[in-house]
This record gives structure tokens, C-alpha cells and sequence, in this order.
């Protein structure tokens, strides 16, 4: 089963300490390119959350955003951290030591300085763990959704396999009549011409004009190109790139067989198939 490779899903988690909530958007791409927006307690989760992408996804631009909102206790205290403190403010003296009118200490500016106010933190095990299963809940929703937009994509490719088909039959079915015509036009000519026609020289010639223009092979290629893509569809895994390849080849049938062309029906059929195929290769361009 066809899998997009468009998709969003969001999850939220409420815990005793704050909310945890995680959301991932994924688009088209040639390969797995995964992108993370991490607050700094969560920043040891990157590779475990990298693995989890590898495991799960083959193809896509996935970007993965968390964020936390802590709601510690009500009486839990603020503390310094003495020690930074202590150097952030003997690197200050220094400097004023250098000026010739320096201004006042401001001992709020030291406060906002980094790490200086020490506050109740989380658990590192307890945030790593809550991270890890808030991502895989996540992950999930985003396969159900790409899941079911590619059972979308595949519907829409197998009403265009059908369009083919219909129009691979009806020049398989319209051929011989077409040739018939050709010869029966080619022999109207010449007796307007009023020319002396040699009737094992016109066998050969049209012989010779029949298997210029037999597009038998290219029939039974479409055809065995529209059974694989159908094949394909129904397999488990990445299946995007043969996707692919099977366009090319379809499309190349299909120009085989408009170069073939001696009417202006099949000519339109070829238009109509190569226009199919277009719009299959759209959809396809979206399959992991």
C-alpha cells in the first residue's frame, strides 16, 4: 500500500511538571531529510528521534518541533549559582577597572545572565523517556495520515491506468482498419494518377508500410507496464522510485507510439495517454 509523503500530526502530553507537545510536518523529497526544533532540556533526544525517523520513514522533508511548558510546584525556590555569579562579576570589575566613568553594577543584569538563577529541573531520565514516547505517538499519527493519503494517490492512479487501457485498446482494435484505409487511400492515388500499378510491387510496399507503423509491441509493453503498476501499487514498503521508472517507460511507449502514428484517432490516443501518464507521474512524485 502506497504511502504519501505529505503529512502532519500533533500530540500533547500533560504531566505533572508542565505539558510536552510535539508536532511533525513531512513533504515530498528525494530522500529522508529530517529537521529538529528542540528546547535545550530536550537536545540529548536528536539522535534517538533520528533513529526512530530512519526506522520508520525512507523518504521525505520532515521537520519535528517540541516544545515544553514546565508547571513545577508553586513553593519550589529559586537558588544562585554562586559560583558563575562570583566570575561574571570579577570579569565586570575587570572591565570597569579599564574605564574612566564606569557605570554602577547592576546586580539585575548579572541575574539575567545564563544559568545564573538555578530553578527546580526536570529529570533528565524522566523528560528523555516522556520525549521518546510523546515522538512515537506522534510518528504514528503521521504514518496513519500519509498512509491514507496514499490510498488516495492510488485511487486516483488506478482511474488513470483505467483511461489507458481503454485507449491501448482502442488502437490495438482500430489498426487493421486504419491499415486497410491507408492502402485503400495509397491505391485511389495512383489511379488518379492514372498510373500502371505493379500489384506484387504494391504487396510489398504495403507490407513494408504495415510493419513501419505495427505498433504491436508497444501495445503489449503499455500493457505490461499498466499490470506492473498495478503490482507495484499493492506492495508493502517504498515503492515511489519504481513508481517512477514505470512513468518513464510508459511514457516512452507512449511517444513510440505516436512517432507511429497514420491517423489522425491514434495520433489523439497517444495525446490522451501521454497526458494520462502526466498526471499519474504528479501522484507518483508524492509516493514514498
Amino acid at each position: 500500500m502506497p504511502r504519501s509523503m505529505t503529512g502532519f500530526a500533533r500530540q500533547e502530553f500533560q504531566h505533572p511538571w508542565g505539558v510536552l507537545s510535539c508536532e511533525i510536518r513531512s513533504v515530498n523529497h528525494r530522500y529522508l531529510e529530517p529537521s529538529f526544533r528542540l528546547p535545550e532540556t530536550l537536545r540529548s533526544l536528536e539522535p534517538i528521534l533520528r533513529d526512530l525517523l530512519r526506522k520508520n520513514l525512507s523518504r521525505g522533508k520532515v521537520e519535528v518541533a517540541f516544545s515544553l511548558k514546565t508547571d513545577l510546584a508553586e513553593d519550589a525556590r529559586l537558588g544562585l549559582n554562586e559560583k558563575l555569579a562570583d566570575q561574571i562579576v570579577e570579569l565586570a570589575q575587570l572591565v570597569q577597572d579599564k574605564l574612566t566613568d564606569p557605570a554602577k553594577l547592576n546586580p539585575i543584569d548579572i541575574l539575567r545572565w545564563p544559568a545564573v538563577i538555578k530553578t527546580a529541573e526536570i529529570e533528565a531520565d524522566v523528560l528523555t523517556q516522556a520525549g521518546t514516547d510523546l515522538f512515537e505517538k506522534t510518528l504514528e499519527e503521521l504514518i496513519a495520515n500519509r498512509v491514507r493519503e496514499g490510498s488516495e494517490l492510488a485511487q486516483m492512479i488506478e482511474k488513470r491506468l483505467v483511461n489507458i487501457g481503454e485507449q491501448v485498446e482502442f488502437v490495438r482494435e482500430k489498426m487493421p482498419q486504419l491499415l486497410e484505409a491507408h492502402q485503400q487511400k495509397l491505391r485511389a492515388k495512383l489511379e488518379t494518377l492514372k498510373v500502371d500499378v505493379d500489384e506484387e510491387r504494391f504487396s510489398q510496399e504495403a507490407v513494408y508500410i504495415a510493419q513501419k507503423v505495427d505498433i504491436a509491441e508497444e501495445v503489449d509493453r503499455l500493457e505490461a507496464h499498466l499490470s506492473e503498476v498495478r503490482h507495484t501499487l499493492k506492495q508493502n514498503g517504498p515503492i515511489g522510485r519504481r513508481l517512477d521508472f514505470l512513468m518513464q517507460e510508459l511514457n516512452r511507449e507512449a511517444n513510440t507510439l505516436s512517432s507511429k502514428s497514420i491517423a489522425t484517432d491514434t495520433t489523439q490516443s497517444s495525446v490522451d495517454i501521454k497526458v494520462f501518464i502526466e498526471q499519474m507521474r504528479e501522484q507518483v512524485q508524492n509516493i514514498e
